[in-house]
């Protein structure tokens, strides 16, 4: 069953879209804008609880509900004073960190506990924190998290894009598919207008062969007409003669009578 969202574009508008079934569908409310970072609240200062220790109370594993302390790493300084008590405070490090935990190593715990000899640094004792380094970390973390969130945002987009095309696949097939239909129509109607031309210019060659033909009859015959022979006969003797060929004496000129004589003999 396909759904229907109202989405960002990339001109900013908001158009409703349809999507298939199967589609991820990522709700505007879930792309959080807001890093929660308020600049005038004090995020050096937390409170924790003391859940273990060991036997010489340096080590101490605190538990807190407070969720910024993931931002801690370990050697990080921080101070803390026992809850309800006019102590003073106590310099410690951070060791490691574990989900609502933190592990921190206490040198010197007389600053902020003067017990006696008998007395101990009890489990369960309620502590007041401060930690500078807290505080720049949350802050380097709310800048991170700001340009995470861009990038999600970005993606995002780039997923409604997506979800858009696949959506009107079917439809984006069909223009593309007539598209190409109008072109291979366009080239068929230009085939047949080509091959038509080339039909004409085939009869007209063929009426232009014709008469050139014709023309080339009449100037032949015209050629044949108009050519000059030479009126004279073809004396052999005197060409031999003059071309250094062997010859007999030049035979005499035939008289009427010899030429009468030779008629006679040949009939």
């Amino acid at each position: 069953m396909a759904h229907s969202r109202f989405v960002p574009n990339q001109r900013g508008d908001r158009e409703l879209v349809r999507f298939p079934e199967g589609a991820q569908i990522v709700e505007e409310h879930e792309l959080d804008r807001s890093n929660f970072y308020d600049p005038e609240a004090d995020y050096s200062s937390f409170e924790g609880r003391v859940s273990d220790r060991d036997e010489s109370s340096s080590i101490l594993k605190i538990y807190s509900d407070n969720p910024n302390i993931k931002f801690f790493r370990a050697g990080d300084p921080l101070s803390f004073r026992i809850q309800r008590r006019n102590f003073g405070e106590c310099q410690a490090q951070v060791r490691d960190v574990e989900p609502d935990y933190l592990i921190i190593f206490v040198r010197d715990l007389r600053p902020c506990w003067p017990r006696r000899e008998d007395d101990y640094f009890r489990r369960g004792t309620a502590l007041i924190f401060s930690s500078d380094r807290l505080e720049e970390r949350v802050r380097e973390a709310s800048r991170h998290r700001h340009a995470l969130l861009r990038r999600r945002e970005d993606f995002f987009n780039q997923l409604n894009e997506v979800n858009r095309f696949l959506w009107s696949f079917d439809q984006q097939r069909v223009i593309v598919s007539a598209q190409y239909d109008r072109k291979i129509e366009r080239l068929e109607q230009e085939k047949l207008e080509a091959l038509s031309a080339l039909t004409s210019k085939k009869i007209d060659q063929a009426r232009i062969q014709r008469e050139l033909i014709t023309l080339l009859d009449e100037l032949d015959k015209d050629i044949s007409h108009y050519r000059i022979e030479s009126s004279q006969g073809f004396n052999r003797w005197g060409h031999d003669h003059n071309t250094g060929l062997p010859v007999m004496k030049r035979p005499a000129e035939m008289t009427q009578d010899s030429r009468s004589q030779s008629m006679r003999a040949i009939d």
